[in-house]
């Protein structure tokens, strides 16, 4: 019996040779391709199973990540986005106010899993969107336009941040910030308000001078009370005797002045001495 493999036919057996090898390289790729997932920077995957659905239990993180070939991994941006939404809300006197309202956000990253499984990758639009026009709407028909166009603005602004975070933190979404961009009032009601502006800083700068001379007035006052009594004061000190002596120190001040010729002769009639000059 020849038990010696058959080598008549070695193309055929070379052929077949490349085509299994051909075959493994195929099959090795493309399982390698399945296996493996790269999340860039910022992002976290979400595994996705056909035979067990979304997988809440794990979040792939950045760089290469293993898994079986029948999982798929939805990628999630985790860091901070901005949006600038637009909206017509109603003040509380029913007058129509634009507003630009800026908001910065970020998924939860260690539970996007679940953000993904209750709203998917368009959760914007179907969260936070819709959380942020009720919360405008809301807010703003508690003010006039007078007050959202000067006074209270930052109220409004911290209202809606605050009330907006709250409501969507339990759905693994974070709010950074929401900021009022621009307050639109209609022309003639903007005009107005600025015109009752203007009217009351007149009459501030008005009472403030007023109340300016009051102060000045009050000044002058007290300052001639005080000349007064200072006067009395003196009038009451210079008495004759006083006066004679400081006279009389006063001439011998001259008399002892090298600059000053002097003749003293007799006296004056109020017994000071009499003084002529030296020409």
């Amino acid at each position: 019996m020849n038990n010696r493999p058959n080598f008549s036919n070695p193309t055929r057996l070379l052929t077949r040779g490349a085509i299994l090898l051909a075959l493994i390289l195929v099959v090795g790729s493309l399982a390698a391709g399945c296996m493996t997932t790269t999340m860039d920077s910022g992002q976290a995957g979400v595994r996705y199973s056909r035979f067990g659905g979304t997988d809440t239990s794990k979040v792939y993180g950045e760089g290469l990540n293993f898994h079986a070939p029948w999982v798929r991994v939805i990628k999630y941006d985790v860091r901070v986005q901005e949006k600038l939404e637009n909206m017509e809300a109603l003040s509380s006197n029913g007058l129509s106010i634009g507003t630009d309202i800026s908001v910065r956000w970020r998924p939860r990253s260690e539970t996007v899993s679940m953000l993904h499984k209750n709203y998917g990758v368009d959760y914007f639009r179907k969260l936070i969107g819709p959380e942020l026009r009720s919360v405008v709407r809301e807010v703003i028909g508690q003010f006039t336009p007078e007050e959202l166009y000067s006074s209270r603005r930052t109220e409004l602004q911290d209202q809606i941040f605050s009330r907006v975070k709250g409501n969507v933190e339990s759905e693994d979404v974070i709010v950074e910030a929401i900021l009022i961009r621009d307050v639109r009032l209609p022309e003639q009601i903007k005009v107005a308000i600025e015109n009752k502006l203007k009217e009351e800083q007149e009459a501030e700068r008005y009472e403030f001078t007023i109340q300016k001379e009051r102060l000045e007035a009050e000044r002058k006052r007290i300052e001639a009370e005080g000349e007064a009594a200072y006067q009395q004061i003196i009038t009451a000190s210079l008495s004759s005797q006083f006066l004679r002596f400081k006279g009389i120190e006063a001439t011998q001040q001259l008399a002892n002045s090298p600059n000053t010729k002097t003749v003293i002769v007799g006296s004056g009639s109020d017994g000071l001495p009499l003084i002529l000059g030296g020409q």
